[in-house]
C-alpha cells in the first residue's frame, strides 16, 4: 500500500509540468485526493463492510468531482489530471501508470451482472471526454483520443479516435502520455480520399466527352487551365456558379476549420 501511494504521488511530478512542490500537490490535486479515498474504500469493500465504502466514495465525489466505485481496481501510479466529471464503474480495472483526463467515463452498457466495465492495461492514455464502455479489453500503451467512444477491444500499442472509436495506428512505438493531442484525423483523411476519387472520375468523364463529342450537361463548365482550390491538380468539371464557395468550404474542412 505504501509503495502504491508513493507511486501515485511521484507520477504527478513526472507527468504534470505545473506541479511545483509537494505541498501544492498534496492539497490542490483532486486526482491524488480521490485515489487516497479510493484506496481506503476499496480495502473496506474487499473486507465486505457495507455502506462505509460507498459513503467514502460519495464524500470523495463531493470534494473532487470524481466518482470511483469502491469496487474498481486501480493500479499504482495512476494519474487523473484535473479529473472533474470522471466516472469509473464498479468492475473497471485500470492498469499501472494510466493517465486519465477530465470527463472520462469507464462505464457499462446495460444492467447485466458480473464484469461489465472495461479493463485498461498499463500506460494507457484516455483523452478528455472519452467514453470506454462495456466489458472490453484495452491493451498496454493504448492512446484514446479526446471525445472518442470505445466499444470494442483494442490491442496494445494502438491509437483510437472517433465515434465509435476506430483504430488508426498500430505499432510498437511507446506512447508519450503528454502528446495526447497529436492524433490523426480519420474523417478528414477519408474525405480527402473521396475527393481524389471524384477528381479521377471527372477526368475520365472529360476524356470520354471529348472523344465522343458529347454535350456537356447544362450548368457545368470545363476548366482547362485552373482547377478548384484545394480539390484537384488537373482539369475537370465544376458546378457553376457555386463551385468556388463549395471548394472553399472543403478546403477549410481539410485544414481543420470544420472539425
Amino acid at each position: 500500500m505504501l509503495d502504491t501511494l508513493v507511486a501515485d504521488f511521484q507520477v504527478i511530478f513526472d507527468r504534470d509540468p505545473a506541479a511545483r512542490n509537494w505541498l501544492e500537490v498534496a492539497f490542490c490535486y483532486p486526482g491524488l485526493q480521490v485515489l487516497l479515498f479510493h484506496r481506503v474504500a476499496h480495502w473496506l469493500y474487499q473486507m465486505g463492510i457495507p455502506f462505509i465504502p460507498r459513503l467514502l466514495s460519495h464524500i470523495a465525489r463531493f470534494l473532487t468531482g470524481i466518482e470511483i466505485h469502491p469496487g474498481a481496481q486501480i493500479g499504482k501510479g495512476v494519474f487523473i489530471d484535473h479529473g472533474m466529471g470522471v466516472v469509473i464503474g464498479e468492475t473497471a480495472i485500470v492498469g499501472d501508470y494510466t493517465l486519465i483526463y477530465q470527463g472520462v467515463t469507464l462505464g457499462g452498457t446495460g444492467k447485466q451482472s458480473g464484469k461489465r466495465h472495461p479493463t485498461l492495461g498499463e500506460n494507457v492514455v484516455v483523452g478528455a471526454g472519452a467514453k470506454v464502455l462495456g466489458n472490453i479489453q484495452i491493451g498496454n500503451n493504448v492512446r484514446i483520443g479526446a471525445g472518442s467512444v470505445v466499444l470494442r477491444d483494442v490491442p496494445s500499442d494502438c491509437t483510437v479516435v472517433g465515434v465509435p472509436g476506430r483504430i488508426v495506428y498500430a505499432g510498437g512505438v511507446r506512447v508519450n502520455p503528454l502528446e495526447h493531442g497529436q492524433l490523426p484525423d480519420s474523417e478528414a483523411a477519408a474525405i480527402r480520399t473521396l475527393l481524389d476519387r471524384i477528381e479521377a472520375l471527372e477526368e475520365q468523364v472529360k476524356q470520354l466527352q471529348t472523344q465522343q463529342h458529347l454535350t456537356i450537361p447544362h450548368g457545368w463548365v470545363v476548366e482547362e487551365t485552373r482547377t478548384p482550390v484545394g480539390v484537384s491538380t488537373s482539369g475537370g468539371y465544376s458546378a457553376a456558379p457555386n463551385c468556388r464557395i463549395q471548394d472553399k468550404a472543403i478546403e477549410e474542412f481539410l485544414g481543420g476549420g470544420g472539425i
